[in-house]
């Protein structure tokens, strides 16, 4: 379909261009100096001493879990209001996902209080996932983490550039995944990384990265070694050079981008503000974000598909942030009946805006007024009434 206004676009210019025609001049196309260059530029982005490029998010989270020795019979806390993503790669290890609920509808990360009430002798760790880019509120379930002795993994999908009390999203637990698919601030198509400070985790993470071998094929092209041992049982999650090279380009680009998101994302809190028939999520959110999806959530006397139908019909896309994992058939399969009043409550009204950092004031304009008209069409209560 030819939106109007599409929920996410590419900021893609002559930088990414050329740094993938490079690459192809180059004639080395798998992992290799470009993606060091990469992992090293993002490293310092965020603060940390290692980033280790993967193929995409969901393989950073995995290799996290794996990197913990997390297995079989152990349990991970983590939000049921987030990409099935990540409660799948706790299951990839045979582990046990804990749902918790959120906060409040004010702020759709999940309660530090559902975590400390969840944690049992078989938890291992706390998986947290900054909605939107804006961070849990992580003083607090570092605090919960420390007094069980707890580790922390950070789905930072959405937070690339994202902060809390002057610390970045992806150095506040042991481990910090981040996305670059094609709809995130920071676009290679697919692709992630994975931050942290500690030398041991770093290690495992890029063993496992690459089939367990000792050496990889960029080392051997490099004279620096002839041969290989696999000492892991490890999987094929490398990134390629393509994408590290967009990777690189659209780095040098995220901080204003991240800004402009949140110049948007404040003309639509003010023009919304006042709108009945919806309520705007991290109004009072403390942290700096990046701003990576815009929420609003529907009163119970608005017809959701209705009016989602109305944005569309104006060519405006709007999507859905998320269905509840804890509701998928699988899951409801794997852990039975579970329930979480304000996931759920929020799962069914949440709509998600267009966001992305070329929007235009002619976009901004079409997606408030369009909010308003569909508001007025999928109201279930008449204004007179």
């Amino acid at each position: 379909m030819d939106w109007r206004v599409p929920l996410a676009d590419l900021d893609f210019g002559k930088a990414e261009r050329k740094a993938v025609l490079e690459v192809l001049r180059s004639r080395w196309l798998s992992m290799g100096k470009v993606t060091e260059e990469f992992e090293r530029a993002f490293a310092e982005m965020v603060g940390v001493k290692h980033a280790i490029a993967v193929s995409n998010a969901t393989v950073a989270l995995h290799l996290s879990v794996l990197a913990l020795g997390i297995g079989e019979g152990d349990e991970v806390i983590l939000p049921s209001l987030t990409f099935v993503a990540t409660a799948n790669a706790v299951r990839y290890t045979g582990a046990r996902p804990v749902f918790v609920d959120v906060t409040q509808e004010d702020d759709l990360n999940l309660a530090p209080w559902e975590i400390e009430m969840a944690v049992s002798r078989r938890t291992k760790a706390i998986m947290v996932m900054h909605y939107g880019g804006y961070l849990c509120n992580m003083p607090e379930i570092l605090r919960i983490a420390k007094e069980h002795n707890l580790s922390i993994i950070e789905d930072a999908a959405h937070a690339p550039g994202s902060s809390l009390e002057d610390k970045m999203a992806g150095t506040w637990g042991d481990l910090g995944c981040f996305s670059f698919f094609a709809n995130k601030n920071l676009a290679t198509g697919e692709g992630g990384m994975v931050t942290t400070d500690q030398d041991d985790l770093a290690e495992k993470v890029r063993l496992m990265r690459s089939h367990g071998m000792t050496t990889l094929t960029w080392d051997r092209h490099e004279g620096h070694a002839y041969s290989y041992d696999v000492v892991e049982l490890g999987y094929n999650y490398r990134i390629d050079e393509m994408r590290s090279a967009l990777g690189i380009a659209q780095l040098d680009r995220l901080y204003l981008n991240n800004a402009r998101r949140r110049d948007i994302s404040r003309s639509y809190r003010d023009a919304l503000k006042e709108m009945k028939g919806i309520s705007i999520p991290f109004e009072r959110h403390p942290g700096i974000s990046a701003a990576h999806l815009f929420p609003i959530v529907l009163d119970e006397f608005v017809n959701r598909e209705k009016f989602m139908e109305g944005m569309k019909m104006r060519g405006i896309q709007t999507s859905i942030h998320y269905p509840p994992i804890h509701e998928f058939t699988y899951y409801r399969g794997l852990m039975g009946e579970i329930h979480l009043p304000l996931t759920e409550s929020i799962g069914r009204r949440v709509v998600t805006l267009p966001l992305f950092s070329k929007m235009t004031a002619g976009q901004i304009g079409l997606v408030v007024e369009g909010v308003k008209e569909s508001l007025k069409e999928a109201s279930l209560v008449s204004e007179t009434s």
